[in-house]
């Protein structure tokens, strides 16, 4: 156990790791809060009243999104490790079989797996967390519009942390993410149903 918390931590030192789980997680995250306002908005508009049931179901997307990043990133880093491994061994004409190389590459694809599953449902909980308090705090109404507001302010908050890494202005990138959850709303009205 020590020695895989020691490669873990090795693995979380390489800025290559990290910028690749920081990718997973905000563009899943991404997905997960969009999918959440979709979802919100659209059981709204379908008529459920009740804030518990819009959570249950914002829950089933939860597990498909969450199930999907760790599923899809495990594969795919999987398949970079291998290639990369390959690329290794022939030009050092020799196995790589259980060595260090392919244990860091596993942690990385532990690591990217759980921030690509992390990201969704981090985000779809925090969307869903206003319609909890349905019938206690907010009216229907009151908690779908709430719900909007967290979506819309966790998509502000991925743009602004986008920002700080590329050297941008905060406020336009948090408004060009943040508007993507408002068209989400919008587009979900004008469905039929």
């Amino acid at each position: 156990m020590g020695r895989r918390l020691a490669r873990l931590r090795r693995v979380l030192e390489k800025e290559d790791v990290r910028s690749i789980s920081r990718r997973y997680f905000i563009a899943n995250g991404f997905d997960g809060t969009l999918t959440s306002i979709g979802v919100v908005v659209g059981a709204y508009l379908s008529g459920i009243d009740e804030g518990l049931t819009v959570v249950a179901i914002g829950l089933g997307a939860a597990v498909g999104l969450g199930t999907s990043g760790v599923w899809s990133v495990w594969e795919i880093e999987r398949a970079q490790a291998l290639a990369e491994q390959e690329r290794i061994e022939q030009a050092m004409l020799t196995e790589l079989e259980d060595t260090r190389v392919q244990r860091e590459h596993r942690a990385a694809q532990i690591v990217h797996a759980t921030a690509s599953a992390t990201g969704p449902i981090l985000a779809i909980l925090l969307t869903l967390s206003p319609l909890v308090l349905e019938g206690v705090v907010f009216t229907m109404a009151q908690s779908v519009l709430a719900s909007i507001a967290v979506g819309v302010a966790i998509l502000a908050a991925f743009g602004i942390y986008l920002a700080s890494i590329s050297k941008q202005r905060w406020y336009v990138a948090a408004v060009r993410m943040g508007l993507a959850g408002i068209v989400v709303a919008g587009i979900n009205v004008f469905l039929p149903g």
